[in-house]
């Protein structure tokens, strides 16, 4: 394509910038012609940007650019454009495109500020759009090539055991007497409305915050059951609770009740606390994105089996560009290893030797005992 498009290098940083309001060759995207960002009559630039309080980027879903993670935004590009809307003053909008063509689509149609993705292989590409000069000095000047390793930095460790303040508290209690913590009748109390076993919540505490009422993520998830604040405002859950067991523990079951009422369709109760599970820890539009994946290529999307295959590979191009996937890229592998280590858990605290225990894992079966009226329902006639 034809362009006056000027290419500036900021290290390895740089910004395709239009010169002018000249007519230029228009962009045929694969729905047709669209009009070119010269087309773009009334200015908005850095002043009007700041004014308005909103600073709109495009970018593409993926491990270095952008994505969520357990309700909370990461990736490198997006981690940097966020550091450079707070510089100016602005919040940060996201609009995740479907490809590069999409994107160059809409800036020129004047969407959005400029694309925060890298157009070129070998370096880290913004394209600003044509009628923001102002922004295009503002953005040059405040860069610095060192940026970029920084906020990966950043993300690893977020990413990290390290950023969840708690406590770490034995998996068992008291074994021989069969008590697991000192939250369990709790756990009965919420999990008999719902149906579910409550060393089955008890597993899931565990492995969310081990059992540490004042456990806190750096994404803001807190309590027992670490709760995001949107989703305690969703269920109902006052902020200034969240770290109450009693609170924590009620407001997870009504959640996990909700959840399960997305996958009923999964007829078997075994099958369908896994995608619980999944849910809980990844999101449910994720797991669904796997789901059809799955229906797609003649799995069972029903089987977690067939289902887990997918998850994890929505951390690869091949599948999370994949027009069927409407959420884009996930750490599958972190969602199969919390659904894997609950479900073990949760065999050991019933008694059951799971055919998947790790040795490394610490868990210990304890004998098998008799059925007793905690146990999760075949066929619950309630999600």
């Amino acid at each position: 394509m034809k362009s006056t498009r000027t290419v500036l290098f900021l290290a390895s940083l740089f910004f395709l910038v239009s010169c002018g309001h000249q007519k230029q060759e228009p962009i045929i995207a694969p729905w047709g012609e669209v009009g070119d960002s010269a087309d773009i009559e009334d200015e908005y630039d850095l002043e009007e940007i700041q004014a308005g309080g909103e600073l709109i980027i495009l970018t593409m879903s993926g491990p270095e650019t952008y994505y969520d993670y357990r309700g909370r935004q990461l990736g490198a590009q997006y981690m940097l454009a966020q550091r450079f809307a707070n510089k100016l003053g602005v919040r940060l909008r996201v609009d995740v495109c479907r490809d590069t063509t999409e994107m160059l689509a809409r800036l020129s149609a004047g969407d959005a500020d400029l694309i925060a993705y890298p157009l070129r292989p070998d370096s880290l590409g913004w394209v600003v759009g044509s009628d923001k000069e102002e922004l295009r000095q503002e953005l040059t000047a405040w860069y610095r090539p060192e940026m970029l390793d920084e906020v990966r930095k950043e993300e690893r460790f977020l990413l990290s055991a390290r950023s969840v303040k708690r406590r770490v508290f034995s998996p068992m209690l008291n074994r021989a007497g069969g008590v697991i913590s000192h939250y369990d009748a709790l756990f009965a109390r919420y999990c008999q409305p719902i149906h579910w076993d409550w060393r089955l919540m008890a597993a899931q505490c565990y492995q969310e915050s081990t059992f540490d009422p004042h456990a806190t993520s750096w994404a803001g998830a807190k309590g027992l059951m670490q709760i995001m604040p949107s989703t305690a405002d969703h269920l109902g859950l006052p902020r200034d609770r969240m770290y109450d067991p009693e609170s924590s523990i009620a407001a997870a079951a009504r959640y996990l009740r909700e959840l399960e009422g997305y996958f009923m369709a999964v007829r078997d109760r075994q099958e369908r606390i896994r995608f619980v599970l999944a849910s809980y820890n990844g999101g449910r539009h994720h797991i669904t994105d796997a789901m059809a994946l799955a229906r797609r290529d003649g799995r069972n999307p029903h089987r977690w089996r067939d289902v887990e295959h997918y998850v994890l590979n929505l951390s690869n191009p091949q599948y999370y560009r994949d027009p069927l996937v409407k959420n884009g890229y996930m750490r599958g592998s972190e969602t199969i290893d919390y659904v894997t280590r609950i479900m073990q858990r949760w065999d050991s605290y019933r008694g059951v030797r799971s055919p998947h225990i790790d040795a490394s894992s610490g868990f210990v079966p304890q004998k098998a005992t008799r059925r007793n009226r905690y146990d999760l329902p075949s066929n619950p006639k309630t999600p």
